[in-house]
């Protein structure tokens, strides 16, 4: 498990440095980060729960909700099928696993190399559509919360995505707050995956 753990760990380290200022996202932005919510965003389920999650390893590593999955094990609806998946990682405080699908080739979400300090960033989450209504994207700014979490006024389920304008995922909705959410950055997850790694 290890061995398909590792090149999500090496993708989700590499930096990048970036210098501009956070804009409100346009329509437009909005429109990609939907498409790709669709492309990649999966539901994974416990014994107890179920919620979504996005596939962020291309052999289907999924950063999910540790809600959704049980100590060892969970599934992950994907392409019109329930597939068994592992738990790689489950942290009860920080409140997000990473669960891996069977082998095989999954549409991975883009990731921000570097997500830095998030409050005050703009940032976009997918309302999930009830009934026939249809999933809605929307932009909020990011506010400060306990460390390592911040706050947004987005109303996601726990293990929904958060992106950036450029549709890059930057953090994981991990706990419904007032008619928000919290959420824990990216690099909060890439630290303990690397730790799971280096103390197998």
């Amino acid at each position: 498990m290890l061995r398909r753990l590792l090149p999500l760990v090496l993708v989700l380290l590499a930096t990048q440095v970036s210098a501009s200022e956070p804009e409100r996202p346009s329509r437009a932005d909005l429109q990609r980060a939907l498409s790709l919510y669709e492309q990649s965003v999966v539901r994974v389920r416990g014994s107890r729960a179920a919620g979504p999650g996005i596939i962020v390893g291309t052999e289907g590593q999924v950063l999910t909700s540790v809600s959704h999955v049980n100590l060892e094990a969970a599934q992950v609806e994907y392409g019109g099928r329930t597939l068994p998946a592992t738990v790689v990682l489950a942290n009860a405080y920080l409140k997000v696993a990473v669960v891996a699908a069977p082998a095989g080739t999954y549409p991975a979400a883009a990731v921000k190399p570097n997500t830095g300090n998030l409050p005050g960033q703009w940032l976009i989450g997918i309302i999930p559509g009830k009934g026939k209504r249809k999933n809605t994207p929307a932009s909020a700014l990011a506010r400060k919360a306990p460390a390592p979490f911040f706050d947004v006024d987005l109303a996601l389920p726990p293990g929904s995505p958060l992106y950036d304008e450029t549709g890059r995922l930057v953090a994981v909705s991990v706990q419904r707050k007032g008619r928000g959410c919290r959420a824990l950055p990216l690099d909060v997850v890439r630290q303990q995956l690397a730790t799971r790694v280096a103390t197998p």
